[in-house]
Formats: C-alpha cells, structure tokens, sequence
C-alpha cells in the first residue's frame, strides 16, 4: 500500500496535469502565443496548491520547491499548444479537465491539511480552496468571472470531494480508498451538475443571464 506521502505527490502532480491542460485549452481557444499558453497552464495548475501551503505554513510551496511541478505544468502546456485539435474533440474539454483537477486537488488539498494537523472541518475548507483556485486564477487571468461565483456546482462539488477524506480520515478508514471516493464523488457531481444543468440560485433570478451557462473562453 503506498504511504500517504507517495499518495499525496501522485494526486499533486496528476492534478496538476490535467489542471494545466484546462488552462492551456482556455488560453488556446482566446489565441495567445505560446508563452501565453504555458503561463496560463502554470498559473491554472499551482496556484490552488500554492495558496493550500501557504495556510498550512509548507513554505516554500511545492509548486516552487519542486521541479516536477513546473514540469507537470509546461509539458501540459506544450502538449495542448501542439495538438489543440486533438484536445478540442473531447467533449466539453476545458470543464471535463478542470473538474478531473478539481477533483484530484480537493482529495489531495484536504489530506494535506489532515497531514498538518488541522482540525477537520477546517481542513475540508483547505480542501476545497486548493480544488477551486486554480479556476480562479486561471478565470481570473482570461477577465472572466470566476466559475466559482457563478451559479455552477463547483465549489460545492470540491468540498464533497474534500469532505469525504475527512469523513474517512475521522472514521479510520485507508487513505488510498478514501482519497479515490472522495475523488470520484467531487468528479461525478460536476459533471452531472454540468450535463443537467443544476445550478445554486442565481442573483435576479432564474432567468438571470443564460450567457453563463456556456464556456466564454
């Protein structure tokens, strides 16, 4: 059974990839060069774990103290800048990987803070905040409203995922099996909320702005 370190660097680096295609695609569909591209793919990549070991005190970050991460996130970068096309025939590209990402930083983010000692329900918090930060930044960046604040099930999509590790963790359960759980559970309600349409309520209504229920990158 792998240690919850080896556990905890597979879930960083592989959200961290598929968080890096999601804001590359997202720079290729608005046209930037190249060095727009992998910027965004660094920035939509790290920036929810780079906020997570800054609140947790594990500084320097991760994203910065180790080279894989820069790594994970430019071979993305150049992966998506080389085969657009390729990317851009799956369905729904850009929210597909962002919820993979989302997924794999809340489980990984809600561990992490579990690992530090925090206290549970804070660490569900942490958990979520590394799962919807790199969304942000990466909305942030194309001068769109951050998904998180529109009416999408996000955020509450990563603090199910991060809820489920800390329920297992309380409960005593492996972390592997937890950490997948909580995962599929993040993964599954974003998509579904994104397939059907579930939405929070909306400020002025339910027929307020429409325009948001499509990608505008």
């Amino acid at each position: 059974m792998p240690s919850t370190h080896l556990l905890l660097l597979i879930a960083d680096l592989a959200g961290t990839f598929v968080f890096a295609i999601s804001g590359a695609t997202a720079a290729m569909r608005r046209r930037l060069d190249l060095f727009g591209v992998l910027v965004l793919s660094f920035a939509a990549a790290n920036a929810g774990g780079i906020a997570r070991d800054l609140l947790i005190g594990a500084v320097p970050p991760a994203a910065i103290r180790d080279w894989r991460y820069l790594a994970a996130s430019l071979c993305a970068g150049l992966i998506t800048f080389r085969w657009a096309p390729l990317i851009e025939r799956l369905q729904t590209p850009v929210r597909m990987f962002d919820a993979a990402g989302l997924a794999l930083f809340a489980v990984a983010g809600a561990e992490k803070a579990l690992a530090a000692g925090l206290n549970p329900p804070m660490a569900a918090l942490l958990g979520m905040l590394t799962g919807i930060g790199g969304g942000m930044a990466r909305d942030v960046l194309l001068t769109d409203v951050p998904m998180v604040l529109r009416a999408d099930l996000y955020a509450v999509a990563a603090l199910l995922g991060a809820g489920v590790v800390v329920i297992g963790a309380m409960l005593g359960l492996a972390s592997a099996a937890t950490m997948f759980v909580g995962a599929a559970c993040c993964f599954t309600l974003r998509m579904m909320a994104i397939r059907r349409g579930w939405q929070l309520p909306v400020a002025g209504g339910r027929h307020a702005d429409k325009r948001d229920d499509a990608p505008r990158r």
